[in-house]
């Protein structure tokens, strides 16, 4: 697909789904792999997983897909990658992540998650690099999605589309993972708009509302997965203690450190998470 092209996800008359499943054909077509079983969305410092979670089929430039765009973020590989898992499964991991605060509208924000779900996939692993409001969570540290507050004040759905939000991120998966490592804590994701970082004043907002992580992806994604009957799984890398509870100012150069110095370790990690489900 050209990037001269008008995406057609913006274009109002277009319905998503038939969007969705064009792509998930033409990505059956470039991998030359039918059905993909699960998805994985690498987010800051999770990169390294997919070297990890079996071989490699093919790396699809994720612009020769219709819907989707290059990655505006560093640490975004761009590319759309057909793994095939030890067990004999088939993994679709999706490098090119869309942002809300890139101003693309929700559905290029959620068009991975549902060309995902268009491709077979039953289960859906969303994984970001974020801040943390609890003290004891160093940088480098992954922790478990168990809940989300979506302070985007946005939505994938669309008309009167009534979606059940109990148990999103799936507590049958996040048992699963703590057979791995019995040691991962979770908390409650909340996704503000950006690009801009959370203010001292938010974070202390987020907190009082029963957040403990601050993050600007994520939940936008996961409603679209739990729309298209997807099981779900969220990890978060701890890159930085969120502003007024790090003392020293915020920057993406920071996130990106953190993500590098962590991704062996949290990469082997996920790939032994995947390896159970």
């Amino acid at each position: 697909m050209s990037t001269s092209l008008p995406n057609p996800l913006d274009l109002p008359d277009t319905d998503p789904f038939d969007v969705a499943r064009e792509a998930a054909a033409q990505i059956a077509e470039l991998t030359g792999v039918e059905r993909h079983d699960i998805a994985l969305t690498l987010g800051s410092g999770w990169g390294r997983a997919a070297d990890l979670l079996g071989e490699t089929v093919a790396n699809v430039p994720a612009t020769d897909v219709v819907g989707f765009g290059m990655p505006a973020v560093p640490g975004h590989v761009g590319t759309l990658r057909s793994i095939l898992l030890p067990n004999g499964k088939h993994a679709l991991v999706i490098g090119a992540r869309t942002h809300y605060y890139e101003g693309h509208g929700v559905r290029r924000v959620v068009h991975s998650v549902r060309t995902a779900a268009a491709t077979g996939a039953k289960i859906m692993v969303l994984t970001n690099g974020a801040g943390g409001i609890k003290e004891s969570w160093t940088p480098g540290t992954p922790v478990l999605i168990s809940d989300h507050i979506n302070l985007t004040f946005d939505s994938p759905l669309e008309g009167a589309t009534f979606v059940d939000l109990t148990d999103l991120y799936s507590t049958r998966l996040r048992e699963l993972a703590r057979t791995v490592d019995a040691s991962l804590d979770e908390g409650v994701y909340v996704q503000f708009r950006g690009p801009q970082y959370e203010t001292p004043a938010e974070v202390q907002m987020a907190k009082a509302v029963g957040g403990h992580i601050v993050g600007m992806s994520t939940a936008l994604e996961a409603i679209a997965a739990r729309q298209a009957g997807m099981e779900i799984l969220g990890f978060s890398l701890i890159t930085n203690l969120a502003a007024g509870i790090q003392k020293t100012p915020l920057s993406h150069a920071e996130v990106i450190e953190a993500g590098k110095n962590a991704e062996a370790a949290i990469g082997d990690l996920l790939a032994r998470v995947v390896a159970t489900l």
